[in-house]
């Protein structure tokens, strides 16, 4: 018989949670909202939901102590990536203490310790003193709209993101930044160089000036937590037909951000790349665009949160590890609300590919761990 904490995780993978803007068709978060929504319901918890677009709300469970002390937010968020190229992504697997399927690991296993880890509080007695507000939210793996709305109404004095981070503390992660670069060319006949102008290979150029960025930009001294910043083009499109020069190229970068880089460093970056192919050629025609960006975080240096957490560990048989994460989370988001977070969740492996997994262990004891956390934190 399985742990109900391992229950309540394979329950939330067999839920289709695709997000929506990430790959048309997919599920969203309606039905997964409406589950962590009644398992917290069931354990005596307070709920509300937070509608932040039409059939995509926030849950938001609210355990108050019995008497006044600090405030805790556990977050995590119901949205998967993609399943293409999965056999049964939605058909959770338990072999030799993993759990398979899509969620598994990013971040549903988080996700479930820290539900557990409310419960099992809510089902002592209660909490003694403070508050613990569990925050399910959604769409962390497109634009945070979630993130976004709920510090516009929920504010804790700290917060623990549960992303998978092997169970490491980490104390600091990336940004990144997206930016959209369009060559022009003239359409042509393929048999008339004359007339033509290839956009494609002219993206050729700007592609090559931006590997040597990379190079440069990996080569710099690293951020003690977040290491360098880097950058790779994501996305490329461009022309008509075998038999045709093609007039328009475009490619979708990302550059990824650390402390200390500007708010819009990678479209300055690219602007000097585009200035200087036109200063070779007058020829050269090109434009750029911002999409989307994020910032880097760092957990403020004087929190207590941090060594309380890696405490916690500590007392369940685990050797604490501080550290920074390459990937960016909600955590950015709530730290520049003023909420102060660390990201601390289970290990395991595939995230985002066509084998992902949690390792059961590491969720039970992330589950264990916030419950000491939450009863030193709140007082």
């Amino acid at each position: 018989m399985p742990d109900p904490t391992i229950t309540l995780l394979c329950d939330l993978i067999a839920i289709d949670s695709v997000n929506p803007a990430l790959a048309p068709g997919g599920g969203g978060e309606t039905q997964i909202a409406e589950a962590v929504a009644a398992r917290l319901r069931a354990g005596g918890i307070d709920v509300q939901a937070q509608e932040v677009a039409p059939g995509r709300s926030n849950v938001i469970g609210v355990l108050e102590g019995k008497h006044k002390g600090r405030s805790i937010m556990f977050c995590g968020h119901m949205d998967t990536v993609g399943v293409i190229g999965m056999e049964a992504p939605f058909d959770p697997v338990r072999k030799h203490g993993r759990i398979y399927g899509r969620g598994s690991q990013d971040m549903k296993g988080g996700l479930a310790s820290m539900i557990a880890a409310a419960l099992h509080l809510a089902g002592k007695g209660g909490l003694r003193g403070g508050r613990i507000v569990v925050a399910a939210v959604v769409d962390e793996e497109y634009a945070s709209i979630g993130a976004d709305a709920l510090v516009s109404q929920w504010k804790t004095e700290a917060a623990v993101v549960g992303e998978p981070t092997d169970m490491n503390v980490a104390v600091g992660h990336k940004g990144f930044q997206w930016v959209e670069i369009t060559t022009e060319g003239v359409a042509a006949h393929g048999s008339r160089p004359q007339e033509g102008r290839d956009a494609i290979l002219r993206m050729g150029r700007v592609l090559a000036r931006l590997e040597k960025l990379d190079r440069e930009i990996q080569s710099r001294l690293p951020h003690p937590i977040q290491g360098t910043g880097s950058l790779h083009a994501s996305l490329i499109s461009g022309g008509r037909e075998l038999s045709t020069y093609p007039d328009r190229c475009t490619v979708q970068m990302e550059r990824r951000t650390i402390s200390g880089e500007t708010a819009d460093c990678a479209l300055s970056e690219v602007a000097q790349v585009l200035q200087k192919l036109r200063d070779e050629d007058p020829e050269f025609k090109a434009f750029m665009k911002f999409i989307f960006g994020r910032p880097p975080y760092l957990t403020p240096a004087d929190n207590d949160l941090p060594s309380l957490i890696e405490a916690a560990i500590a007392r369940r048989g685990v050797k604490p590890v501080r550290a920074g994460m390459s990937f960016w989370t909600d955590a950015a988001v709530l730290g520049e609300a003023g909420i102060a977070s660390v990201v601390f969740g289970p290990g395991g492996a595939g995230l985002h590919s066509t084998t992902e997994y949690v390792l059961e262990n590491d969720v039970l004891t992330c589950r264990d761990a916030l419950i000491d956390l939450a009863t030193e934190f709140c007082g």
